[in-house]
């Protein structure tokens, strides 16, 4: 055998499989974007738990969904959304890895981040909401750019794979300096998330720092107000609700508006460092959507066979308030975590309305994108 061929046989035995090394990015990848996801949560207003739920009803439907986020659920989302990021780890560096396989960790960090783009539109718009699983809830619930953080959080990890390509020692000196380099930052970045988590977690969340205080706390305490007649309003549909998909909505929005009040309160707490004070009886009569004592009692009181129709239409009513209380915030020059917080709840809460008059399909991915660029119910 000639030297040439001896060489070429010894660089390939170095080389590991591209397969390989693309399973092992995907499960890093994968796991740290589960990670940040979770730790940065809090910091612009999600509630992980629920939005776990959420993604866990893409494979198991309203099964996942209840008045608290189950470990169940939470491990299902958790599972399904890391299959979901391994799984374009090995598209991105197996089965397209004739081009990508060979590239320095630069270029392949400058090719990750569209590619996150790419993916997680893949799923926002076509995967999720229409074929492979018809499931338009996720769709409507979430907005498109909560979606693209995560898939990016995972495209950071990319760059390793100029490392994992190669038996131990054998890559270029220059890649184990920058893959070393950028392993000991994904760290630092885990571990500042991990110490603001715990921190935002006994009531000291990073200063307020928006431009309009009066502006922000009304808004949190007319929100946070609004958010409780809707849990009462939702419970009472819980019980009665014919329609076993609206009961199920309506516990989805039992979880989803306690986790948002939770927050809201937190916030408030580590801001303003008093108490949030109540609403008066004229605020809440001024409030958008704020129904009166007698609307409650026609919802809790209407007859069985009328009571899902008088639901949807009173809880629709509701949500049209708090959208138009949201977008004015989003529009606003308050807090910018705040801010990014009221952009969700107006998408989330124009689905709701969607999602309980049955929209699905082609149409409900062109009303959540209409949703999430502005407020298309007033």
């Amino acid at each position: 055998m000639s030297p040439p061929d001896q060489a070429g046989i010894a660089n390939e035995r170095r080389r590991r499989s591209r397969w390989i090394a693309a399973v092992e990015l995907g499960l890093i990848s994968s796991t740290f974007s589960t990670i940040v996801s979770q730790l940065f949560a809090a910091r612009i207003g999600r509630d992980a738990a629920v939005d776990w739920t959420t993604v866990a009803a893409i494979p198991v439907r309203d099964w996942a969904l209840g008045s608290e986020p189950s470990w169940s659920a939470i491990l299902i989302g958790i599972a399904f959304h890391q299959w979901a990021d391994f799984s374009w780890a090995v598209v991105f560096f197996g089965v397209l890895g004739r081009w990508t396989a060979t590239l320095r960790p630069l270029a392949i960090l400058l090719l990750a981040l569209p590619w996150a783009i790419f993916s997680s539109g893949m799923e926002w718009f076509v995967l999720v909401p229409l074929f492979p699983f018809w499931q338009p809830l996720f769709t409507l619930q979430q907005p498109y750019w909560i979606g693209l953080l995560v898939h990016a959080s995972s495209a950071l990890m990319y760059p390793l794979f100029a490392r994992l390509r190669w038996e131990r020692g054998a890559a270029a000196e220059r890649d184990l300096r920058f893959t070393d380099a950028w392993l000991a930052g994904a760290l630092a970045i885990v571990a500042t998330l991990g110490i603001v988590a715990m921190f935002g977690s006994h009531g000291y969340e990073l200063p307020w720092v928006g431009r309009d205080k009066d502006a922000d706390q009304t808004y949190m305490r007319h929100m946070t107000t609004h958010h409780a007649q809707g849990i009462a309003l939702a419970r009472i549909a819980v019980r009665r609700a014919q329609d076993p998909h609206l009961q199920k909505l309506a516990q989805l929005l039992v979880a989803s508006q306690t986790g948002e009040s939770r927050l809201l309160e937190n916030w408030w707490l580590s801001w303003f460092d008093i108490t949030m004070p109540d609403c008066s009886s004229d605020e809440r009569a001024a409030m958008p959507g704020f129904l009166t004592s007698a609307e409650m009692r026609l919802v809790a009181l209407a007859p069985a066979d009328q009571f899902d129709a008088v639901f949807v239409e009173m809880m629709s009513r509701h949500h049209k308030g708090a959208v138009k209380m949201a977008d004015q915030m989003w529009h606003s020059r308050g807090d910018l975590r705040l801010r990014v917080m009221a952009h969700a709840i107006r998408h989330e809460q124009q689905g709701t309305i969607a999602l309980m008059h049955g929209a699905s399909g082609f149409a409900a991915v062109l009303t959540a994108t209409r949703n999430m660029l502005d407020d298309n119910v007033n």
